[in-house]
């Protein structure tokens, strides 16, 4: 394989990384106020990824500064004509970051409600654009000789985009759900499972579409299979969470997102940015990529760090691996005026 080939698969692995790990994030934060009754519930809720939201995160930051390095000209392009949509996805990752680390800083539940607001707006905002983004990629865009955006951001607004914000928002609300019920005992537990079945049929039929379109435009035997793949992992993971084998379910809905996320990489190889206006204007891992020394040096720099920073953050899963429930915050005791 050229370096070219392997930056692809490796910046593939770090967007599917992201998707996989910040997924369910986005999807806790959407159901906060359905499996939140109360303030102690949403606390049970927000603490099942308090220890490693921020971290989930550094994999979109690996995988955006990877693309900017090994392939500058798909960057440029990208960021160039998303910049409208890349920048409401940006501010609503700020806004839920500082959410997630203020909503504790006041005792006060005015203060709590406002920051909840913010937390599952910062999470359905991103959960729907990716997917929006992803599909554009995949689609292609119109593009002319000069690799420059053509189009506004209404043009990436179109039905086959829709569809896959739709299917990321409903798959990690899914993938969220199952995490929960993973997570927790007691009420939240109980409530997350119930979601489970009718965000289950809805992502069955949102991802089916979606990637049956996907394979419309440009599938190989590889990518059907992929897909079919993804199709089994997703109804493995319900049967799963219906016979209360919640590991079982979590693997299943994070392999549902690797196997799709990595259909929409293999469907869009060799190129990085499909041309909708001519096919000869797409940008491929050639055209777009930088120079061989720059790849090469890249290699080593992940050759070296990437086990280091997997073995880290699976170190932090493990810490943070038991389960929470409302016993483990007990409500404060009120004093009684004498």
């Amino acid at each position: 394989m050229a370096l070219t080939d392997i930056w692809f698969l490796l910046i593939a692995v770090l967007w599917t990384g992201y998707l996989v790990l910040e997924g369910f994030d986005f999807g806790v934060g959407m159901l906060l106020p359905i499996v939140g009754r109360d303030a102690i519930d949403r606390k049970v809720t927000l603490r099942t990824i308090g220890p490693v939201w921020d971290g989930n995160e550094v994999w979109l930051l690996v995988a955006g500064g990877a693309t900017f390095a090994a392939f500058p000209f798909w960057y440029a392009t990208l960021f160039s004509g998303f910049y409208l949509a890349l920048l409401i996805i940006l501010v609503a990752l700020i806004l839920r970051g500082i959410a997630l680390e203020y909503r504790g800083k006041i005792d006060d539940a005015t203060w709590h409600r406002r920051w909840d607001l913010v937390i599952v707006g910062g999470s359905a905002v991103p959960a729907l654009l990716w997917g929006v983004a992803l599909a554009n990629i995949v689609r292609g865009v119109p593009m002319g000789a000069d690799h420059e955006f053509a189009g506004s951001f209404f043009t990436l607004l179109n039905p086959y985009a829709l569809l896959g914000g739709l299917t990321t928002l409903l798959l990690f609300a899914l993938h969220g759900a199952v995490f929960l019920a993973l997570k927790t005992h007691g009420d939240v537990h109980d409530r997350a499972l119930k979601v489970v079945p009718p965000l289950g049929i809805a992502s069955v039929v949102a991802a089916a579409g979606f990637l049956g379109w996907t394979q419309t435009l440009d599938g190989s035997w590889i990518t059907w299979a992929l897909a079919v793949a993804a199709a089994l992992c997703l109804i493995g993971g319900l049967i799963a969470s219906r016979l209360g084998r919640e590991g079982w379910a979590f693997l299943g809905t994070a392999a549902t997102i690797a196997l799709a996320s990595a259909t929409l990489f293999t469907t869009l190889y060799p190129n990085v940015l499909p041309s909708t206006t001519d096919p000869a204007f797409s940008l491929t891992t050639l055209n777009a990529a930088s120079t061989p020394y720059t790849l090469k040096i890249m290699t080593w720099v992940a050759v070296i760090f990437t086990p280091l920073v997997v073995l880290y953050q699976g170190y932090t899963y493990w810490v943070f691996r038991a389960r929470l429930g409302r016993t483990d915050f007990p409500t404060p005791v009120q004093k009684v005026a004498s």
